[in-house]
């Protein structure tokens, strides 16, 4: 059933402030004619029925898991929803820890003991669809002060590097991905969000700097991820 439908896309929006994150307008620019939904969840706004849908994206959020609020039940109750009925799914950053949050429980999301703010280069270390068309090692922007920490099975680890061990992963081999980094984010984009991030956590202000003057490293493979995800 789900093969014969034309490809249609919901977002879930996790994003807080517009004025530094819009992750909505940076995935939608890669997405052509594919038609798409948007839902804010921290707005309060409830996510439609999945009947219509083949395709699920989690953004983004500059929310914690320390602190959860009550949109992060709702994320989740539709994370089941979508996995049970076989749909695609796609999470980045907070959407990517929210999978494992989600599927497997909240002791599998911690704070990072060496947070990414800057550009990365992310370690393919497992053959995948989805990875297989980006360079080994690829950049990208990442933002985060928390990660996931050893999931279990039938999650698997596709990708790692020295300061995130869960780059990218994988839910058994269900279509469904989680990406640590932010490939739909450019560089004048991650500048705001990292001059955001030097206001909300100065303990991190030094390491955030030495960031924004460091040379962009940005393969730029969101459309190879997308072309990827959609063929799923």
């Amino acid at each position: 059933m789900l093969s014969s439908m034309k490809k249609r896309i919901l977002i879930l929006d996790g994003s807080l402030d517009p004025s530094t994150y819009r992750p909505v307008e940076q995935w939608a620019r890669h997405l052509g004619n594919v038609t798409f939904d948007a839902v804010h969840l921290p707005s309060g706004d409830s996510p439609p029925p999945l009947d219509c849908y083949t395709h699920v994206l989690l953004t983004g959020s500059e929310a914690s898991f320390t602190r959860p609020e009550a949109w992060f039940d709702v994320e989740a109750e539709l994370i089941h929803d979508a996995v049970d009925r076989g749909l695609a799914v796609l999470g980045s950053c907070f959407g990517h820890q929210m999978l494992v949050w989600a599927l497997s429980g909240r002791q599998y999301v911690r704070r990072s003991s060496t947070p990414e703010l800057g550009w990365v280069a992310v370690e393919i270390l497992t053959a995948d669809p989805l990875l297989a068309e980006l360079p080994n090692p690829w950049h990208a922007f990442a933002g985060h002060l928390e990660e996931v920490d050893t999931p279990p099975a039938p999650w698997r680890v596709l990708a790692a590097n020295e300061d995130c061990a869960v780059q990218a992963i994988r839910y058994g081999d269900a279509p469904v991905w989680g990406i640590q980094p932010h490939p739909e984010t450019g560089p004048d984009e991650a500048r705001l969000i990292m001059e955001w991030a030097i206001k909300a956590h100065p303990e991190y202000a030094s390491q955030i700097r030495r960031a924004m003057e460091a040379p962009v490293r940005d393969d730029r493979a969101t459309p190879q991820l997308i072309e990827a995800f959609l063929r799923s």
